[in-house]
């Protein structure tokens, strides 16, 4: 994923976070109100926090962009990230191009021009983190140690970013 530079601290800590992340499953509700998750590919976190998927302009979760989630997992790393915002639909044809990476291509194989593509721009509210130490091994015993003590020891950082 791009990251371009961010302008605020909570910003710079969720491109942190995220870039090396390249899958996120992004929740909406549906029509039935029922919570569907998919997995999406981000492609740019660009200068004003938002986040840009490709999509297909006729899928169910286009309807559905006031209230979404994106969950981020590195479980090798032990960081999860949570994002709650909304999203826009945006058929910027130049802005299609621009963003065009090969690795959309098996679902849209005409390119950037197939005729289903949009762009999806993520607009986070607020994120929730939890990043644990990166080493399999110290998240093992500072689990143990929690267990004995009772109390969560040495299990990393968890925070609130607000000002996304």
């Amino acid at each position: 994923m791009k990251s371009h530079s961010q302008t605020t601290e909570d910003r710079r800590k969720l491109a942190e976070l995220i870039e090396d992340l390249d899958i996120a499953m992004l929740t909406f509700i549906s029509s039935e109100g029922a919570l569907i998750s998919q997995p999406m590919a981000p492609v740019e976190l660009d200068s004003e926090g938002n986040l840009w998927f490709f999509t297909d302009n006729s899928s169910e979760k286009t309807q559905h962009l006031q209230q979404l989630n994106l969950a981020f997992s590195g479980e090798p790393d032990g960081t999860y990230v949570s994002l709650s915002g909304a999203g826009e639909l945006v058929n910027d044809n130049a802005r299609k191009h621009e963003l065009w990476s090969p690795f959309v291509k098996p679902w849209f194989p005409q390119g950037p021009d197939s005729h289903n593509l949009a762009l999806l721009k993520f607009v986070p509210h607020t994120a929730e983190y939890w990043d644990a130490p990166h080493s399999k091994v110290v998240r093992l015993f500072a689990m143990a140690a929690s267990i004995v003590a009772a109390r969560p020891i040495g299990l990393g950082d968890h925070e609130r970013l607000t000002h996304l």
